[in-house]
């Protein structure tokens, strides 16, 4: 008798054991393990062919679950065997043993409140009923996920070269070429892995786990359009023309927009006061798990127009004589200007452009449910670049992107930009990912009046990419519809989740993002570095890898824009906003190396348009 048979006969003939029940409950462990609360412990165990793509996808589903709060550890067949079942070969007994005691030790990861994911070719039907029985009949919920490629896939995929092994006869008992796979009858889910993308199978993995009340449904991301369908467009027109309106400006039309195409998802509309006091006080939507929304956003009115439609059922939003959206079971409630501006600026400052515009605004919020009429529209010329969170989703997905990794600016692109957005692509290489694609995504809503025009930044950016400075290929340049509010560290984590709502899985924070100077002391109003250091502690945003901002300068000896080297200061110079601003003014060129020519260009001819005018 082998060794191994041996120790499988003493297994079964342990005797004088008793099963200890833990003093701790399921229940008291949920709460416990992970932020979000609830007991979700269970095992997914993806069967399938080698290279049908299960590692894959398991490092992948776990990898976006534990970025979402959500406790998860992936056991894999090739790992274990190099540990805990490293005694074990694969001839049909030790394959059964094999499956066996990860089968026990997914109950383990299961009863402990994790989502333990399982990747085993596990070929016998008769092994893996066996381990979802373990799972059963300790009360634990077991996903038996087949992932299906048909054997030709896998050979051509054979990362490991193992096919070409077995096919030459170097391998005995592999399975697909001299050992059966038994494919799974009834299993809970089927992933054909030669059609679908990873990021495919893993929203279906994620419709099972919310289907079976394991995750919540903020944890699908999912993009929440406030659109009326075009089957019910001619009726909601008909009925919009007949309610009484509130008449919009632009800005509130610019958030009517955001909360359309869905960058605030899952917000239905204008903030109630209870969703807008969650915000204020919490930088979270807090009714159905804690959801990260920092600003907010919400719609001031007059009090005559408080008074002429509180009780309405629905009211008509206008905007420059046009019926634009329709906002259901509206709710009004206090504007209390200054709390508001003190938490979400920390300031009160009346100078402040944007809390001077709140200051002027009405004494009433009102809320409620949005239902927009028909995309919005600036004719502007550059609304083929207002893409929306599901265009952009499916321009990733176009390109293949593996990695996304997002820019937001509001001012013209300098070479220092640039270095971080190069470098950034190459560390995502080294880290093994194919296909990084660039978002650049220049905010394009009100800013205050010195800064450089969205129509001259966009001309600026696109000389930045004709020039090569950044690549075409992999990049997609698109326009962030939100206003600007220059809230500091509060709105930079409005700027993440936005572009987390879009695809993004990787940030770039730069310096004193969203911030300015003080329009009374003169002094920066935010502490520069807090941007960043808040974007990596801020709950809700997990799924985000922040990139942290690198101090990048004029290296004078390199004549290019280089990584700040304390050791090597007086080779360093730093060049301002202001000289920058004083040169294109003047019409004089930059230091060689500081912008793209073409770019630099574009800003000369800016800002002798402005002085012309004035």
């Amino acid at each position: 008798m082998s060794g191994v048979k041996k120790l499988r006969t003493d297994l079964n003939r342990s005797t004088n054991v008793v099963y200890q029940a833990h003093h701790v409950s399921r229940n008291k462990r949920g709460q416990v393990v992970g932020t979000r609360g609830g007991f979700r412990g269970c095992t997914i165990w993806l069967t399938g062919l080698s290279g049908a793509g299960k590692t894959t996808i398991s490092f992948a589903l776990e990898e976006y679950l534990v970025s979402h709060a959500i406790p998860c550890y992936s056991l894999d067949g090739d790992n274990i065997r190099h540990g805990l079942n490293k005694n074990l070969g694969f001839s049909d007994e030790d394959r059964e043993e094999n499956i066996r005691r990860v089968a026990e030790v997914a109950k383990l990861f299961a009863d402990a409140g994790l989502v333990c994911i399982t990747s085993f070719i596990s070929p016998f039907t008769k092994d893996r009923n066996e381990a979802r029985k373990i799972h059963e009949s300790a009360g634990l919920k077991f996903f038996e996920v087949f992932v299906h490629a048909s054997l030709e896939v896998c050979e051509s995929r054979d990362v490991k070269g193992l096919y070409k092994k077995a096919r030459a006869g170097e391998i005995k008992g592999f399975t697909g070429i001299d050992s059966d796979y038994e494919r799974p009858e009834a299993a809970e889910l089927v992933l054909k892995t030669g059609e679908l993308t990873v990021n495919e199978c893993i929203h279906q993995l994620l419709e099972l786990l919310q289907d079976q009340n394991i995750v919540p449904s903020e944890v699908m991301e999912e993009v929440n359009e406030l659109f009326v369908p075009e089957n019910k467009l001619t009726l909601a027109v008909a009925d919009a023309s007949a309610l009484p309106t509130i008449s919009i400006t632009k800005l509130d039309l610019q958030w009517v927009q955001i909360l359309a195409e869905g960058w605030a998802s899952p917000l239905k509309g204008f903030m109630r006061e209870r969703e807008f006091l969650q915000v204020l006080h919490f930088g979270n939507l807090l009714d159905g798990g804690a959801i990260n929304m920092s600003v907010p956003i919400v719609l001031p009115v007059s009090t005559e127009t408080k008074q002429e439609l509180d009780g309405c059922a629905a009211v008509a939003l206008e905007y420059q004589g046009s019926r634009v959206a329709i906002l259901r079971n509206p709710e009004f409630y206090a504007h209390r200007k200054e709390e508001r501006c003190a938490r979400q600026w920390g300031t009160t400052c009346p100078q402040h452009p944007y809390i001077k515009m709140v200051m002027e605004g009405g004494d009433w919020l009102v809320g409620g449910d949005l239902e927009v009429l028909e995309r919005i529209k600036w004719n502007d010329g550059l609304d083929q670049y207002r893409l929306t969170p599901k265009e952009l989703k499916q321009k990733f997905k176009d390109m293949q992107a593996d990695a996304i990794f997002a820019f937001q600016l509001r001012n013209p692109v300098h070479n220092g930009h640039a270095l971080l957005m190069q470098d950034t692509k190459r560390r995502l290489l080294e880290r093994g990912y194919k296909k990084p694609v660039l978002l650049l995504h220049p905010l394009g809503g009100w800013t205050k009046d010195d800064d450089v025009p969205l129509s001259w930044r966009m001309r600026q950016h696109a000389a930045v990419l004709d020039e090569g400075i950044l690549d075409p290929s992999s990049t997609i340049v698109a326009i962030f519809p939100s206003p600007m509010m220059y809230a500091g560290p509060t709105e930079v984590q409005w700027h993440c989740r936005a572009r987390m709502i879009a695809g993004a899985n990787f940030y770039i924070v730069g310096r004193d993002p969203a911030g300015l100077t003080h329009p009374v002391t003169k002094q920066d109003l935010y502490e520069p570095t807090h941007g960043g250091k808040v974007l990596t502690m801020a709950p809700g945003l997990t799924s985000v890898e922040i990139i942290p901002f690198r101090v990048a300068a004029y290296n004078k000896t390199k004549k290019a824009m280089d990584f700040y080297s304390p050791e090597c200061h007086t080779d360093f110079e730093f060049i301002s906003g202001t000289k920058m601003r004083n040169l294109a003014q003047g019409g004089e060129n930059p230091p060689d190396g500081f912008m793209a020519p073409k770019a630099w260009k574009v800003l000369v001819e800016y800002y002798s348009s402005t002085q012309k005018n004035n």
